[in-house]
């Protein structure tokens, strides 16, 4: 099992950035790859960007390209996800989640086993 602990969530006014981190611990060898999720109020859980340890990278939404970006830090076991330009439209709860032993890295919630608690993103207009 891995255990995830997101940080980094906040409230900041339109076209602003912040970053988030996502620490795994535990049984982290057992999954390749670390996604991020978000869910906004009254909306189903979105696929946001994934990426392998090994570097491997996917992007969900096309309102997120060219504002957000994946990496990791191997060594610290962490999973970033930057994000530039914000948009009222990106308010939502961020998850970070761990995929399935020997799953390929994918967008969809069926791949991944484990998941974070969740952190609070707020854009203002």
């Amino acid at each position: 099992q891995v255990q995830l602990v997101e940080s980094g969530g906040g409230l900041v006014q339109a076209g602003g950035s912040l970053r988030l981190s996502c620490t795994a611990s535990g049984r982290t060898s057992s999954s390749r790859a670390v996604g991020w999720f978000r869910q906004a109020p009254g909306k189903e859980r979105e696929f946001v960007a994934a990426t392998t340890w090994t570097g491997t990278v996917i992007y969900g939404a096309d309102s997120v390209k060219g504002r957000f970006t994946i990496s990791r830090d191997g060594a610290k076991n962490t999973v970033y996800l930057q994000m530039n330009n914000l948009k009222p439209e990106d308010t939502a709860i961020y998850y970070c989640a761990a995929a399935k032993p020997m799953q390929v890295v994918a967008g969809t919630e069926s791949a991944f086993s484990s998941w974070g608690q969740g952190t609070q993103v707020t854009v203002s207009s």
